[in-house]
Parts: structure tokens; C-alpha cells; sequence
């Protein structure tokens, strides 16, 4: 499935107050309270990626995958909290390479957490770098709906209502 559903199915776990959970992660790393293990269209539904995505990340080397006796995948527990977390890194843009570096340091042991700590304190300042772009970007495009007479809903700042002269001149710039 395409990661814009995948972000879908996230945002619309955390409720109307858009509260982050550790809830929400954790009822994604264990679906219904137990620890069965899954197939991988199971596995790939529950996650809401496609059965390549998670072939892909085994070939990758993020996740290591069990199979039954005919061969088939079989994703435990352990591996789908594993993949709920790269599912969730990869949605907020950590390259498959730093999950690799990431991954290989979790396998190597405790001694290697302090590495990984300083990545996720690295990760999380460029989510959080991104989400004031893309709060920045959000405002421009209420603006630009308020002054063609749309409405901008109710959590946009009223101060920010159109101000026809400096949208001309926004225009202008943007044609030039």
C-alpha cells in the first residue's frame, strides 16, 4: 500500500486531539493482545504495506523472518514490533540506509545504545525541522485560500486573514 495510506491509517489512530501515543504504537506491535504470529499478507495488512515493502526490508536486512515447513514467511512478534518501527521511521523519512546502520547497532548488543540514542535525537530534530516547513507551507496555503474566498477552518490564526495589496505583491514575486 502506498505510504500516504499507511500516514492515513496512522494520523487517524491518534485521534481528534492528534496526540502522539505509545498506545498507538503499541497496539500496531500487537494487534489483538496476543502474540501470534502472522503471514505476510497478515503481516502486510496489519501494517498497510505491500507484501514487497516487507520482502524488501528482509532482503535489506531490518528484518530477520522465520519460515513455517513450506517455506512460507512467518512474522513473530518480535519481527512485526521490528517492523512497526521501521514502518514508522521511514514514514517520517529516515533514509533505509540510517535504518540499516540502526538495525545492525541493535543487533550488536546494549553496549551500542548510547549510538542509538544519538540517532533518534538526530531523527527527531529533522522531523521536528520538518514539520515547522510544513507548518510554514500550510500557512501560505491557508492564506492563498482565505483571500480567494475559501474557508481556512478554525485552527488557522485569524490575524493571517488576506491582505489583498500584500497578495498582489505575492503574486508578482511568483510570476517574476
Amino acid at each position: 500500500m502506498a505510504t500516504d495510506d499507511l500516514m492515513s491509517r496512522a494520523l487517524a489512530a491518534l485521534g481528534d486531539d492528534g496526540a502522539p501515543s505509545v498506545e498507538v504504537i503499541q497496539a500496531l506491535a500487537d494487534p489483538a493482545g496476543t502474540s501470534e504470529p502472522m503471514t505476510i499478507a497478515e503481516a502486510a495488512a496489519h501494517l498497510d504495506v505491500s507484501p514487497h515493502t516487507l520482502r524488501y526490508y528482509e532482503r535489506a536486512g531490518l528484518v530477520a523472518v522465520s519460515r513455517d515447513a513450506a517455506g512460507h514467511r512467518v512474522y513473530d512478534a518480535d519481527a512485526v514490533r521490528r517492523l512497526v518501527f521501521l514502518t514508522r521511521m521511514r514514514l517520517s523519512g529516515m533514509p533505509v540506509r540510517d535504518l540499516q546502520h540502526y538495525v545492525s547497532l541493535v543487533d550488536a548488543g546494549k553496549q551500542t545504545e548510547p549510538e542509538r540514542l544519538d540517532i533518534l535525537l538526530e531523527h527527531r530534530d529533522t522531523i521536528r525541522r520538518r514539520i515547522r516547513e510544513l507548518t510554514l507551507s500550510l500557512a501560505a496555503t491557508e492564506y492563498k485560500i482565505a483571500t480567494y474566498g475559501g474557508s481556512t477552518g478554525p485552527d488557522v490564526d485569524s490575524a493571517a486573514a488576506p491582505n489583498v495589496v500584500a497578495d498582489d505583491v505575492l503574486d508578482q514575486v511568483h510570476r517574476r
